[in-house]
């Protein structure tokens, strides 16, 4: 199994393009099963640092590798498959037996 990455909203100065939230979502599949974790990360632009990127010419992977410097991405991984591996062989079981 393998985890997809996607930026789902950022938020930015108007002044200068300076993205300083990104809310990010890790989805897994295995067959049936899914899990899913969602968060964000807040960053300080500085527009006048070497390297600034403004918003309008970011892609998706340059943010999330933004996020992976925050987020402990195989942490997220190894706790999304925990969840598909749970869900996939349930300890306990709701119901009535009528």
């Amino acid at each position: 199994m393998s985890a997809t990455w996607t930026i789902a909203q950022l938020e930015r100065n108007t002044a200068d393009g300076g993205v300083t939230v990104a809310h990010w979502r890790a989805t897994m599949e295995d067959g049936d099963y899914s899990a899913s974790a969602y968060g964000t990360c807040g960053f300080t632009p500085d527009a006048t640092a070497e390297g600034f990127v403004p918003f309008d010419q970011l892609t998706e992977n340059q943010v999330i590798v933004w996020v992976w410097g925050q987020v402990d991405k195989l942490q997220t991984e190894e706790a999304l498959t925990a969840k598909i591996e749970a869900d996939k062989a349930p300890t306990t079981v709701v119901g009535t037996p009528w």
